[in-house]
């Protein structure tokens, strides 16, 4: 009876975490956020560090590494992604690590390029864990103390799944220039519903879909506002974050480019969050931090996750080609 017990609460906290991982800097981690992303950006190659750490104040914090690299193809038109994760939470390490592989398509529906549209492909692996050694038992009590050296005679052994995940993407582009444009996307994931459940019970991840919009406006001189919001739902689990910030461009040069940002944003009944970030040629690194307004609060002290990105993009110097004409002799 207590084994069933056991079981019965590994599944229900295995339900609690089954939803997909989730940013507070979703705009710099794109390839994430929508396959349809992938190579869409200006430059050769385009690489994404990302790090969450989250309620360190309440339990073992929640760790997130992601990193991400895309570039366009010899045909412009194409593009590819790839992203690696890695998440762990919890007293039993539970841990989630998956590789993503995302092509997309551009199509142009203007010739001077001012409107497009971008489809992706997304194509991931996806291992879950957990370390069964990491928990404790009553029968590692020897009346006295609790003992962590006696063993216990459950016979839980199954700790670990792999699956694949399907899903796809969509946006819309307006882009004037650096400083006004507008995108617009859709993205859905996990349409095959993989199981994740442990013990031989099937556990289907619910498809995740992810809605979201992005702009930049230039307001003035060398002052640009740039609002965004992202809707994601995954089964009961509803997500609205919306905010915007504020970027100053120090030195427009691209030789010497420098921008400074800073903004607020809001994650529906759960926290709001401060975002700055700095641009330094083709470098960008941004810092973000949530501050907890949920019930959770009173546990958690109104601290709630710190996040840290980087972002490095690479182009390639493309000489003029000048073209001579050859007189004939006879001139």
């Amino acid at each position: 009876m207590r084994n069933l017990y056991f079981i019965f609460l590994l599944l229900c906290c295995n339900y609690a975490v089954s939803q997909d991982i989730h940013w507070t800097q979703f705009n710099e981690n794109p390839v994430f956020l929508n396959p349809a992303h992938s190579g869409n950006f200006r430059g050769d190659h385009r690489f994404h560090l990302n790090f969450r750490d989250q309620w360190r104040s309440v339990t073992k914090p929640f760790q997130t590494f992601s990193m991400s690299y895309d570039t366009r193809m010899k045909n412009p038109d194409y593009g590819l992604g790839v992203c690696l994760f890695h998440d762990q939470a919890g007293d039993g390490i539970f841990r989630t690590i998956e590789l993503q592989v995302n092509p997309s398509y551009r199509r142009l529906l203007t010739q001077d390029s001012v409107h497009r549209i971008q489809l992706g492909a997304h194509l991931a692996l996806n291992h879950r864990q957990f370390q069964f050694n990491q928990f404790y038992f009553d029968e590692q009590y020897n009346g006295f103390i609790f003992d962590p050296s006696i063993p216990n005679t459950e016979a839980l052994n199954t700790d670990k799944k792999t699956n694949l995940s399907i899903g796809a993407g969509f946006i819309y582009q307006y882009y004037m220039d650096k400083r006004h444009q507008f995108n617009f996307g859709f993205s859905v994931f996990n349409l095959n519903q993989p199981n994740q459940g442990f013990y031989g019970t099937v556990v289907r991840r619910d498809v995740r879909f992810n809605l979201f919009f992005q702009s930049r406006i230039n307001i003035y001189k060398d002052l640009d506002l740039n609002p965004t919001a992202m809707l994601q739902m995954q089964g009961t689990y509803r997500e609205i974050l919306a905010g915007a910030n504020l970027k100053y461009h120090l030195d427009p040069n691209p030789n010497h480019y420098r921008a400074v940002n800073a903004g607020l944003m809001f994650r529906s009944k759960d926290s709001f969050f401060f975002t700055a970030g700095l641009d330094y040629q083709n470098w960008y690194a941004g810092v973000s931090y949530d501050v907890n307004i949920s019930s959770l609060k009173p546990a958690s002290s109104g601290r709630g996750g710190l996040e840290i990105s980087l972002r490095y993009i690479i182009i390639k110097f493309k000489p003029n080609k000048h073209l001579h004409r050859i007189c004939p002799e006879y001139i």
